[in-house]
């Protein structure tokens, strides 16, 4: 398999050593209901990891929840750890709704504060940190491949006002001393606070994974300076990290990338609610993990659609099963995930009856509900009967009248070649 690396603009074999591949995607910083953009890294991540398995590989797949954060702390100044378990349990149950399962683990950035602060120290006690006003700050004038993920040679500094306690402007923070309204804040060397952004990635993945590991995932908007950051950090004290970079496109509403700043959030449970786990799955398919994609009520009318000829093509007769077919979408998915040119094989699987072929490849991404039908209610069932009998004894008109009965239940009545009667959810 080969995947698309930010880092050498090329794609990458996914082949450790070991054969174990080891895969970390950032998640959400948890302070109000997850965007349907959130979606998409836990999407590819989960759709990774059952390919992988699927195709014999062994995966160690680990999602972070970030749950301290000067956005939690804005948003409920004295009550951010309440806010922040509220958030993170909606956010469980709103990717768990998707149907695609959940990561191996899961770690909360508050559970690991220990391990942060060792590894902080470790930092400042080989020179690439420093402690300033009770604050710490990495070196990145001591890190001379900074930059070398992003590719940028000129760098915003993320304090808006200048800092006199920083060395260097390109400094960030490792560690915050704590803040009137900051109600989570935890004892360490350089007095109370809590950790930066960017040392908990680094800190949580080298605990789950290892110092090297092979895919590091995430949104497109996290590789400068987050990602950039984290990769330092780890170098600095002898970690390889991530052997291959995948960023994932943004999702867009209405041409502009979806995010809580813009004002123009629908969150996954919306988007759950109004249309369905399957559509919203197989709207994701339709573009390629590293290119953007356009959220919006056409898109999703089209899905359902899509979702509608599938559970359509479980209602015919199979046709002969060539398992041979397996290969095609095997080579669209080893060739950089491509879903798109994966869906397209699913799609002539549905039209040529290669049942059994369509509903393993569904499987993969979450979508076996859709070779599996509701059984009608009885008293739909009964008024099938009825027609039936009707037709055998060739009173047509009352066979029409018990369809248009049927379908104003909600069902839709098929017959095959044979005589035999279907039915399905219209």
């Amino acid at each position: 398999m080969r995947l698309f690396d930010t880092a050498t603009k090329t794609r990458m074999p996914v082949d450790p050593p070991d054969g174990r591949i080891g895969m970390y995607f950032c998640g959400p910083t948890v302070y109000a209901r997850a965007h349907a953009g959130n979606a998409r890294p836990f999407v590819l991540g989960m759709w990774l990891t059952r390919w992988l398995r699927a195709s014999g590989r062994t995966v160690t797949f680990v999602h972070n929840i970030t749950d301290i954060n000067d956005k939690i702390y804005a948003a409920a100044p004295n009550a951010s750890a309440d806010l922040a378990n509220a958030a993170a349990e909606w956010y469980l149950q709103d990717v768990s709704a998707l149907g695609l399962g959940l990561p191996d683990h899961m770690p909360r950035v508050t559970e690991h504060v220990p391990q942060i602060i060792e590894f902080i120290a470790n930092l400042i006690a080989n020179g690439s940190a420093y402690a300033a006003d009770r604050d710490v700050y990495f070196r990145v004038s001591g890190d001379n491949r900074y930059g070398s993920l992003s590719r940028q040679r000129t760098f915003e500094p993320e304090d808006r006002l200048p800092n006199p306690a920083k060395e260097d402007p390109r400094d960030f923070a490792l560690w915050k001393a704590r803040k009137d309204g900051e109600d989570t804040f935890w004892d360490s060397p350089w007095g109370k606070g809590r950790p930066g952004w960017h040392i908990e990635c680094t800190v949580l993945a080298e605990a789950l994974l290892g110092k090297a590991f092979e895919i590091h995932g995430g949104g497109l908007d996290l590789v400068f300076p987050h990602h950039e950051n984290e990769l330092a950090q780890a170098r600095a004290l002898g970690g390889s990290f991530a052997r291959i970079w995948a960023h994932n496109g943004m999702l867009q509403f209405t041409g502009e990338k979806m995010s809580k700043s813009e004002g123009n959030v629908t969150t996954i449970r919306e988007v759950l609610d109004e249309w369905g786990a399957e559509a919203f799955l197989l709207f994701l398919m339709t573009g390629h993990w590293r290119r953007p994609i356009e959220f919006s009520a056409d898109t999703m009318a089209q899905a359902v659609a899509r979702a509608q000829t599938f559970r359509n093509a479980f209602t015919l007769t199979e046709a002969r099963p060539d398992e041979s077919q397996w290969a095609e979408l095997a080579a669209a998915l080893e060739d950089d995930f491509d879903t798109p040119r994966a869906l397209a094989v699913m799609h002539r699987w549905a039209s040529e009856r290669q049942l059994r072929l369509l509903s393993r490849g569904l499987e993969i991404f979450g979508l076996a509900s859709l070779a599996h039908h509701a059984e009608a209610p009885s008293h739909v069932r009964a008024m099938s009967e009825q027609r039936d009998a009707a037709r055998r004894k060739r009173d047509f008109a009352l066979a029409d009248k018990i369809r248009a009965d049927i379908e104003a239940a909600g069902w839709e009545i098929r017959d095959d070649q044979s005589g035999a009667s279907l039915l399905v959810p219209r």
